[in-house]
C-alpha cells in the first residue's frame, strides 16, 4: 500500500532527484540523503519502511552504513535495496551478509526502480511504520524581502511593460500611416490632403487607435507575464499557489502540478524574464518565453532542424508587423506558406518547450505563480503537446548537474578563451566532433562566450558542454585580461 516512508541515500542529486520524483508519483513518502551519515541521522529520526541505498559515497560508503545499521538495534530490521552502478564491485558475501534484501543496477527505469520498492515493501510489509510528527505540506508561499534586487526588478517589469506597450501602440499607428502611403500612391504620388481623411492627425484620434490596439486579450497578455492574479481575475481563475524559487525550487512545483494532475497556467518569472507554461491534467501542452536569451526562440528550433536557412526565416520575420507574436502563430503561418509540415511545427514547439523548461530548472532566484483552472491560450491548446513532466525533470535534473559542474569553469559568458595552438597541433583535430571544431574556430582571443553563443548559433547548453570539454582537455584556455591601473 502506497504511503510508506522510502530513504534514498545516495551522492548524486540526478539519481536522489529522479527517484524522489518517480516514487513521490508513486504514492510513497520519501526522505533524502547525500551520504551515509547523513542516512543514518535521517533513519534514526523517523524510521523508514525502506532505505535505497548507494554503493559508492563520500564519508560513508554503503558497505560503512549497512555496518553501522546492523549495529544498531532499532534499525537493524529495515530492508536496504542496494543501487550500484554497472561497474561497482560488490561482493555477493556483502550483499548476503549485510542485510540487502534486493538490488538494481544503475542506470534504472523509472518502471523497475517503482517495480523493486512495491516488491519489496508488499514482501516485509509488517515491519512496523516510523514514528514522528509529520509535517504538513502547507501553503507554499514565499514573500520576496524588500531589498535593492525587489526595487531593481520592479524598475525593470515597469521599463518592460512600458516598452510593450509601446510596441503594440506604435505597430498600430506604423500601420495607419502604411494605409496613408498607400492611399498617397492611390491617387497619384501626394496630392495635397490625399490621406487627411485615413490618418488621424490629432492626440484624441491617436488615442482611439492605441485604445483599439490595447484590446482586453492583448492587455491580459501583457500583464499576465508581470502580475498574473490582475489577468487570471478576468479569466475565470485565480493564483493559487505562488512562491519564490529561493525557497521552493521549480522542480517541486513542477513535481506538485504533474502529481496532482493539476490544469492551468505557471508563470515563473526572473528578472524582466517570465517563461508561461500550460498545464492541462499534469501534462504541459506548452511553454512560451519572453524576455529570454536568442538560443531559446523558436526560430533558432526552425534552422536547427534545417526546415529553413537563417536567412529565409530572418527574411519571413522582417514581414510581420513589429507586434510580438507567439511560436505557435509562427509556425502556423510557416505550415501555411509551405514551409515546414504540421508535423515539423510539433517537433520545434516540443523541443522550445522541453528547453524552456530545463532553463529555469537552472534559477536559483524568481518568482512563481500558477493560476489552477485558468484557460490557457488558444494557441496552446491547439498544441497539446502533452509533454510527460517526468521525463522532462530527469532530463532537466541531468543538465543541471552538468551546469554545476561547467560553471566551475565558464562562471561568465564574458569571459574570452584563447586556443592552445600547440596542443591543438598535437592532438589532431580528427579526434573533434564536428561542431566541436566549429566552436574551436570560434575561439580566437577575441571573442567572449555570449558572442560565440550568437556566432555558433547554437545553444548556451550545447556551446558551454563543448568549450567545458575543450578546456578539460588543454585545448582552450583561459584569457587573462589586463588590469586597468
Amino acid at each position: 500500500m502506497a504511503g510508506e516512508l522510502v530513504l534514498v541515500i545516495d551522492d548524486s542529486p540526478t539519481i536522489v532527484k529522479v527517484v524522489q520524483l518517480v516514487l513521490t508519483k508513486a504514492g510513497y513518502e520519501v526522505v533524502t540523503a547525500g551520504d551515509g551519515e547523513q542516512g543514518l541521522a535521517a533513519a534514526r529520526t523517523r524510521r523508514p519502511d525502506l532505505i535505497l541505498l548507494d554503493f559508492v559515497m563520500p564519508r560513508m560508503n554503503g558497505y560503512q552504513f549497512c555496518r553501522e545499521m546492523s549495529a544498531d538495534a532499532a534499525l537493524r530490521e529495515i530492508p536496504v535495496v542496494l543501487m550500484s552502478a554497472k561497474g561497482d564491485q560488490v561482493g555477493e558475501r556483502f550483499v548476503k551478509v549485510m542485510g540487502i534484501v534486493d538490488y538494481i543496477t544503475k542506470p534504472f527505469s523509472p518502471e523497475a526502480i517503482t517495480a523493486v520498492v512495491q516488491h519489496t515493501i508488499t514482501k516485509y510489509g509488517d515491519q512496523t511504520r516510523g514514528l514522528g510528527d509529520s509535517t504538513g505540506a502547507g501553503e507554499l508561499t514565499g514573500e520576496l524581502d524588500a531589498s535593492t534586487d525587489q526595487r531593481t526588478e520592479r524598475e525593470a517589469m515597469l521599463r518592460a511593460v512600458r516598452g510593450e506597450i509601446a510596441d503594440v501602440v506604435g505597430a498600430r499607428v506604423a500601420a495607419l500611416f502604411s494605409l496613408a502611403d498607400a492611399a498617397l500612391d492611390d491617387v497619384g504620388g501626394g496630392a495635397p490632403g490625399a490621406a487627411d481623411a485615413r490618418v488621424p492627425t490629432d492626440a484624441a484620434a491617436i488615442a482611439d487607435a492605441a485604445r483599439s490596439a490595447l484590446d482586453d486579450a492583448t492587455l491580459l497578455r501583457i500583464l499576465a507575464k508581470y502580475d498574473p492574479d490582475v489577468a487570471t481575475a478576468g479569466a475565470g481563475g485565480a493564483a493559487s499557489l505562488r512562491g519564490d524559487l529561493r525557497v521552493i525550487p521549480l522542480a517541486e512545483v513542477l513535481q506538485l502540478l504533474d502529481v496532482q494532475e493539476q490544469s492551468g497556467v505557471l508563470f515563473v518569472q526572473r528578472g524582466t524574464s517570465v517563461v508561461e507554461i500550460s498545464f492541462r491534467r499534469g501534462r504541459i501542452d506548452q511553454a512560451i518565453g519572453e524576455g529570454v536569451p536568442d538560443d531559446l526562440l523558436f526560430g533558432r528550433f526552425v534552422v536547427d532542424a534545417e526546415l529553413m536557412p537563417r536567412g529565409d526565416f530572418e527574411a519571413f520575420l522582417s514581414t510581420r508587423s513589429r507586434e510580438p507574436a507567439r511560436p505557435a502563430v509562427i509556425g502556423a503561418q510557416l505550415v501555411k506558406l509551405g514551409y515546414i509540415g504540421d508535423a515539423d511545427l510539433r517537433t520545434c514547439l516540443t523541443r522550445q518547450s522541453s528547453e524552456l523548461v530545463y532553463e529555469i530548472l537552472r534559477w536559483r532566484h524568481g518568482t512563481f505563480r500558477f493560476a489552477a483552472g485558468r484557460e490557457p491560450s488558444p494557441l496552446a491548446v491547439e498544441a497539446a503537446l502533452e509533454l510527460d513532466v517526468e521525463a522532462i525533470l530527469m532530463e532537466g535534473f541531468r543538465r543541471v548537474d552538468e551546469w554545476h559542474l561547467i560553471e566551475r569553469a565558464i562562471d561568465d559568458f564574458d569571459v574570452v578563451f584563447l586556443r592552445n595552438e600547440d596542443a591543438v597541433a598535437q592532438m589532431g583535430r580528427g579526434r573533434l566532433t564536428r561542431e566541436e571544431l566549429a566552436i574551436l574556430e570560434l575561439v580566437n582571443g577575441k571573442n567572449s562566450v555570449k558572442d560565440i553563443i550568437r556566432k555558433s548559433r547554437m545553444g548556451s547548453f550545447e556551446v558551454s558542454k563543448m568549450l567545458y570539454r575543450l578546456l578539460s582537455i588543454k585545448l582552450l584556455r583561459r584569457r587573462v585580461m589586463p588590469v586597468a591601473v
